[in-house]
């Protein structure tokens, strides 16, 4: 039996005219082919022709890699001259402007465009979309409209409209969701991957999570958890590794919203040394401590700061070892620095390897902390929350209301310096002061303690890097705050991850302008917030009048003070000094 032709492969990259509903679309038709081997053909369309045979492409176009544009095959009759023009491919110079007279507000996005340039994050999009400009211009105008106007994407057409925007064509809802959707975990590891090029070894990295509330029913993520925020909204978890010398973000993750903090470090450790993160200092609060993180971070050499909880283990043991008995601690240092006593512990301690190989660990060691004033402070909060239940359970007793069963371990932890008892109805039967959980209390107020692996530290010096994480919490802050980002308004997992990358994206850059703004005395004294930077940057505007150069309108005062702090160049013949020619 004679068989066909067979079809080149290059078939399928053939561009035609496909009309559809009055418009004529450039097309390629890929198929598929079911279990008895017929062929079924799609239409895939690339942008439009009009009339002239002019190619006009759609976001479809802009948002395929460089590789499969350059496979498709364009009738030699088009003109393609505006593939050229909006992807920046063609030749740069001092051309003419043609697209009708426009006059918009340029101030803000000229100076996150020097921004992602000075971060390089502008030369990382590029390589994490296989070279597509247009894909990582398009990126950083979303993390623009956050940063600069806290509004939601059905707004951001009309503000394209009145401000000039590094994308090349005009972001409607139907672009921002394929844009979104498109996002890989291969685009977001080489992100990590780029990030990790550009920083120092021995970095000092603070990890934490912060509750994100979710408007979508249908995330595989979300759960009740315990809203950071108190809304009666289903939540997901982010945690964030921030480095607190390169002053940014290198690395997030998505989570479940009832993820406890201390399941989470072997997946942090694992991702990152995957995206070739290494020689990381990481500081983590309370939340990250167990033992299963300790032998963790022992096993894979992981240098760590922590801070953990004074009420069992090493630390109890430790503080049952000091005298108190004088009014200060014997045997602890004082530091007329801090006005804090200290005290250092050599810690031994092993875990198991492979087979019989056993690992010790390297330099762990407790670093215990008394402050005179936290212990008032802490001995005063006993008194009160002693005094407070005392009322609620004399309360609850008189109202002879029952505790139900399922409610009644809450019911003591909520009262946790008394012992209660019940009666069979649910009722309270008595209650008396917790002798030993006082006894507890007092015994360790006043002290708090930390420990360090892999690193040689005094106490001070410990608690001051610790310290550092301050600014992981001013991240989070400003992720829920100026970007608007403490709202998920997405129904699907894609667009979901689509969003959190490009709120890191955002993250990067308000991090940097933040750092910067508090690192210079002249920018401090001038400007209360990052947000009053960009606001003084609004007055700005490029002009662009249709044959004619676009041209941009000067900087003066204020504008020239952030440039200069920044170390930006401010555009030929727009600084208020004249030089003669």
């Amino acid at each position: 039996m004679r068989t066909g032709r067979p079809a080149k492969a290059s078939t399928i990259y053939k561009v035609s005219i496909h009309n559809n509903g009055g418009r004529r679309y450039a097309s390629t038709q890929p198929y598929t082919v079911d279990e008895t081997g017929k062929k079924h053909y799609t239409h895939k369309h690339w942008g439009i022709v009009d009339d002239d045979m002019r190619f006009h492409p759609n976001s479809t176009y802009f948002y395929a890699s460089l590789e499969e544009r350059r496979k498709l095959i364009f009738p030699s009759e088009w003109d393609l001259s505006e593939i050229e023009t909006l992807s920046g491919t063609g030749r740069r110079g001092a051309v003419e402007y043609a697209g009708g007279d426009l006059d918009r507000m340029y101030g803000p996005t000229w100076f996150l465009d020097n921004v992602a340039k000075a971060t390089g994050l502008l030369d990382d999009l590029q390589k994490v979309f296989g070279g597509n400009l247009a894909t990582a211009q398009d990126v950083l105008t979303l993390a623009y409209y956050l940063f600069l106007d806290n509004r939601t994407y059905a707004h951001i057409e009309k503000w394209q409209r009145e401000v000039k925007t590094p994308s090349v064509h005009t972001l409607t809802s139907s672009s921002i969701t394929r844009l979104a959707q498109g996002v890989t975990e291969q685009n977001k590891m080489d992100l990590f991957r780029c990030r990790a090029a550009r920083m120092g070894r021995e970095e000092l990295c603070a990890v934490d999570t912060t509750s994100i509330s979710t408007y979508g029913f249908h995330l595989v993520d979300i759960r009740w958890g315990h809203n950071k925020e108190h809304l009666p909204l289903r939540q997901t978890v982010e945690v964030v590794v921030y480095s607190l010398t390169s002053h940014m973000p290198i690395y997030y993750k998505e989570l479940p919203g009832n993820m406890p903090d201390s399941r989470t470090v072997e997946l942090i450790l694992t991702e990152l040394e995957h995206a070739g993160f290494k020689n990381l200092t990481l500081i983590t609060d309370q939340g990250y401590e167990s033992m299963k993180n300790l032998e963790t971070c022992i096993a894979k050499g992981q240098k760590l700061i922590t801070s953990v909880k004074c009420g069992q283990g090493e630390p109890l043991k430790a503080i049952k070892s000091i005298d108190l008995s004088t009014g200060v601690p014997e045997g602890m240092t004082f530091s007329k620095e801090t006005g804090l006593f200290y005290k250092q512990y050599d810690l031994d301690y092993q875990v198991r390897g492979n087979g019989d190989h056993v690992i010790k660990a390297d330099r762990l060691r407790l670093n215990l902390y008394y402050d005179i004033h936290k212990r008032a402070d802490d001995l005063a909060r006993v008194q009160m929350a002693i005094a407070n239940q005392t009322e609620v359970l004399q309360a609850v007793m008189e109202a002879g209301k029952p505790v139900p069963k399922e409610d009644r371990d809450t019911f003591r932890k909520e009262n946790n310096f008394m012992k209660i008892a019940f009666w069979k109805s649910g009722k309270l039967r008595s209650y008396e002061v917790d002798k030993e959980a006082v006894k507890k209390a007092t015994l360790t107020s006043g002290f708090f303690a930390s420990k360090t692996l892999g690193l040689d530290l005094t106490p001070i010096e410990a608690k001051g890097n610790y310290g550092m994480r301050d600014e992981q919490e001013k991240t989070f802050m400003m992720q829920k705050g100026p970007l608007g980002e403490d709202r998920l308004r997405v129904c699907t997992e894609s667009s979901k991850h689509g969003r959190m990358f490009i709120c890191f994206v955002a993250l990067i850059l308000a991090s940097y302008v933040r750092h910067v703004r508090d690192t210079k005395e002249e920018l401090r004294d001038n400007f209360h917030s990052t947000e009053s930077i960009l606001e003084e940057m609004r007055k700005i505007r490029c002009i662009e009048h249709d044959g004619h150069r676009k041209f941009i309108t000067p900087f003066v005062g204020d504008q020239t003070i952030i440039c200069d702090a920044f170390g930006f160049e401010i555009p030929e013949g727009c600084r208020p000094t004249y030089t003669s020619r």
